[in-house]
């Protein structure tokens, strides 16, 4: 028996918003299994920093729960306090950044594992245990090649000659991250894989290990390990993006049009004046703009109505944008109609494609200005 998607309504009233932001969260289910069908033998995290990459951690976490998620990852400490009422006392949280100094009593007060990824940080927590006269459960991230986050290889060497510098801390899990898994046949990704273990190795813990990310988890199992971090999969951002997506779409968008008007040949459109007429046209400007996450100087932008693209017209504003509603016949679309500008066949990599970034920037870049409407089956 098939049901009707149930709506829960968050952010602006829809009487009152410009435009409507809705998010699957069957899709969101489905996507979280798939990924659990890749990776049969890791334990399969969800990743749900920056609020669940901007589509609300709040409503996003119960239903990845639910679906059989025990462990989260954040950035921040404060997202991970602000995690733990969605998915319980006993869900695994882990804290990507691992706590500043001043941080690191609140992070453990609220039964969050930092990820440790210097030996300023690995003192900060020791100090914690010692004062506290505990272990406290923790996470060692290396630095394999990306020279962004963890441990050197100098750093290990230390940790390996003096494994007390361990005292206090159980770590739980030690892990890296890849710095080319969307380019399947880069060559980084092996070798990064390689350092993880031979770094491992050194160490005085016997912890499961971590590498694969979103991208990582459809590299195949030599990049599983113990425990696989998908984030942006979960959303429906593509793995691989010259590749087909097995992923299911979770966000659409629909825009109000506030205005319409009729342009002859000459006139020109937005700031800068940078686009032209080139013979009479019908434009529209929609509710949607720059501080919405829609990026000023977008190329081969498109919006949607039905089955029809409409091109984006000029520079971008900080709340609307300009489109050519010329293909749609006459009283179709008029003021307060709506246009797609994310839908089941347009989605955020498109988006990405067009604005020449990816699909992690142009989801976490949706801001609170939407009507939300979250929808599952009943």
């Amino acid at each position: 028996m098939t049901h009707a998607p149930t709506p829960v309504h968050a952010g602006w009233p829809a009487q009152r918003a410009g435009a409507v932001l809705s998010v699957n969260l069957d899709a969101v289910a489905h996507n979280y299994r798939q990924v659990v069908a890749r990776a049969p033998n890791a334990v399969c995290a969800a990743v749900v920093k920056a609020d669940a990459y901007g589509l609300g951690a709040a409503q996003v976490a119960p239903v990845l729960a639910a679906a059989g998620a025990t462990q989260f990852f954040v950035a921040h400490v404060d997202e991970g306090l602000a995690l733990r009422p969605h998915v319980g006392a006993q869900a695994g949280i882990t804290v990507l950044h691992g706590p500043r100094p001043d941080a690191v009593e609140a992070c453990l007060a609220h039964n969050l594992r930092p990820v440790l990824n210097s030996l300023e940080q690995i003192g900060w927590v020791r100090a914690v245990a010692r004062a506290q006269q505990r272990r406290i459960g923790v996470v060692l991230q290396l630095d394999t090649g990306m020279s962004r986050f963890g441990l050197s290889t100098q750093d290990v060497a230390q940790i390996a000659a003096n494994p007390d510098l361990l005292d206090g801390l159980d770590v739980q899990l030690v892990m890296s991250h890849l710095a080319c898994a969307d380019e399947r046949a880069n060559p980084a990704n092996a070798e990064q894989a390689a350092r993880l273990v031979a770094y491992a190795a050194q160490l005085p813990v016997s912890a499961p290990l971590s590498l694969a990310a979103s991208s990582g988890v459809f590299l195949g199992p030599d990049y599983h390990f113990g425990l696989v971090r998908p984030g942006a999969a979960l959303y429906g951002v593509a793995p691989h993006p010259d590749e087909p997506n097995p992923l299911r779409p979770v966000v659409g968008l629909k825009a109000h049009v506030l205005q319409t008007r009729t342009l002859s040949k000459g006139d020109r459109v937005g700031y800068g004046l940078t686009w032209q007429a080139e013979g009479p046209c019908r434009v529209a400007t929609i509710a949607v703009g720059y501080a919405d996450g829609f990026v000023r100087a977008r190329a081969n932008g498109l919006v949607w109505f039905g089955g029809l693209p409409l091109p984006i017209l000029g520079r971008i504003s900080m709340d609307s944008m300009t489109v050519d509603i010329s293909a749609i016949p006459q009283g179709q679309l008029e003021a307060d109609g709506m246009v797609d500008l994310l839908n089941d066949t347009y989605g955020v990599d498109d988006v990405a494609r067009a604005e020449g970034t990816i699909g992690y920037e142009v989801l976490t870049s949706l801001g609170h200005r939407y009507h939300r409407n979250y929808t599952r089956t009943a």
